[in-house]
């Protein structure tokens, strides 16, 4: 054992959603090795990303705040971080750490690393396919070995963008889900997502001409994961060989989940449904991590800046809007907050508040998938959240929608800052567009376009 601080090592994997892996209850083989990681650690059972997509997830995940502490919440957030905000990167920075970021350079939440690297992350390769992670380890491994060989600790942090789409794994990943035939005429299950022409130019650069099921798609996205889980491990021999496994503090987290084939919001990641709000949370480190533990309190993003610095012993004058989840590991609490606010500023503007028993979405402007204004499910009895009863049960719209503004005018009043969904202005970037009038007006607008646009849209906020 060495005498310095532990090393850290964080795996942000982006649209990884928690519940298509083995180790979270998924009836495909998808995460084996991380699945085995996990037995070594703990994981959290209801880790959740309240505030959706990237910019904003990531933006909450390393620097322990809320929305309002960072004040962003729109994919193309403008701008850096708040000045007030310290960076995970900048606290370990000041604290004698070296740091690297790999794949994440641009991001507001990035800000503070002495190294930035970049790998091939998006589009297909001579054979058609996309080896994202295993682009990765070839810029993430040497530089682990480098980190590895200086005298202080290091922070590595690695962006995983396998199960982001385009949906590409490599043989025989491609194949490893899926024994059908994806273009079989018979089967209409993409009809209606080659129907919405938002995305369907998109779709159609990167999927199968003629496709027309559904699984196939899916089966891509656990493809993706599959793969990425086999490089992943990778990096977890490169930690043993050095020697250093033990000494280093293992996350696996993700910036939000993703939707396949619900609520109509096509392979992507917008809506505040449980498919986007629900991601892994994985912790390792046998100092003072237990092996073999599931917790099932709630925890979310803002927990963990100070959980690493407590498993550190760094001390700082910072205050977080998240908490230590080793008062949970140790068994002094049961959970962190079970109740509270969702946002989701990606090719939709709207927020709202959950509970154990409901989730309530409210719309800040129409959506281009012609919702309704107010949604309200009961997720003890429909979890997947399909049957809107706000008409139903208007005094449960009521109560819930208090407790939420009521929770708004807590946080602006604590933070001396506004709401940041209330003053998104071209959150969707159409300059002078500003919010939406109707459902038609955004479906005419919105626009993904083929890879390259997706890409451009995806770095938006590196401007």
């Amino acid at each position: 054992m060495t005498t310095r601080r532990p090393n850290i090592l964080l795996i942000g994997i982006d649209s990884l959603l928690a519940d298509h892996m083995s180790c979270y209850g998924y009836h495909r083989l998808t995460t084996p090795h991380i699945d085995r990681f996990a037995q070594g650690g703990t994981l959290f059972e209801r880790n959740y990303c309240p505030h959706v997509p990237t910019t904003s997830g990531y933006g909450s995940m390393l620097t322990g705040m809320d929305c309002f502490g960072t004040q962003v919440v729109a994919l193309r957030h403008r701008g850096s971080m708040r000045p007030g905000v310290r960076t995970l990167a900048e606290i370990l920075r000041e604290a004698g750490y070296n740091t690297t970021c790999v794949g994440f350079t641009g991001n507001p939440a990035s800000r503070g690393f002495d190294t930035y690297l970049d790998y091939p992350g998006w589009g297909a390769d001579e054979t058609g396919r996309s080896p994202k992670a295993g682009n990765l380890n070839k810029v993430a491994i040497p530089e682990l070995e480098r980190l590895a060989s200086q005298k202080e600790p290091f922070f590595l942090m690695l962006r995983h963008m396998d199960p982001h789409t385009p949906y590409l794994p490599p043989d025989p990943y491609e194949r490893l889900f899926y024994h059908g035939n994806e273009c079989d005429p018979a089967n209409r299950s993409m009809d209606p997502v080659r129907a919405f022409k938002p995305f369907w130019d998109y779709f159609e650069s990167w999927m199968p001409k003629g496709i027309t099921d559904k699984d196939y798609v899916i089966a891509q996205y656990d493809g993706a994961i599959a793969y990425m889980d086999a490089c992943i491990q990778a990096i977890f021999t490169a930690l043993e060989t050095r020697g250093i496994l033990d000494d280093t503090i293992v996350v696996i987290n993700s910036d939000h989940g993703e939707t396949l084939y619900d609520h109509e919001c096509w392979f992507d990641h917008h809506g505040i449904y449980d498919v986007t709000l629900h991601v892994p949370l994985i912790l390792r480190y046998p100092a003072k991590i237990p092996a073999g533990k599931r917790l099932a309190g709630y925890t979310q993003h803002k927990d963990l800046v100070p959980t690493l610095l407590e498993l550190a012993e760094i001390e700082v004058p910072d205050r977080f809007d998240g908490r230590s989840l080793m008062g949970m590991v140790r068994g002094e609490v049961a959970s962190h907050e079970s109740e509270f606010y969702i946002t989701e500023c990606t090719w939709m503007r709207k927020h709202g508040w959950r509970t154990p028993e409901w989730k309530l979405i409210v719309a800040l402007e129409p959506d281009f998938h012609f919702k309704p204004p107010v949604e309200l499910y009961n997720l003890v009895t429909d979890p997947g959240e399909n049957v809107n009863l706000a008409e139903q049960l208007p005094d449960v719209v009521d109560y819930l929608r208090g407790r939420m503004e009521a929770f708004i005018a807590k946080r602006e009043r604590e933070t001396g800052l506004p709401n940041p969904m209330y003053h998104q202005g071209d959150w969707h970037g159409l300059e002078g567009v500003g919010a939406f009038k109707s459902s038609q007006q955004a479906y005419d607008s919105l626009y993904i376009g083929g890879v390259a646009q997706a890409v451009k849209l995806q770095a938006e906020d590196r401007k």
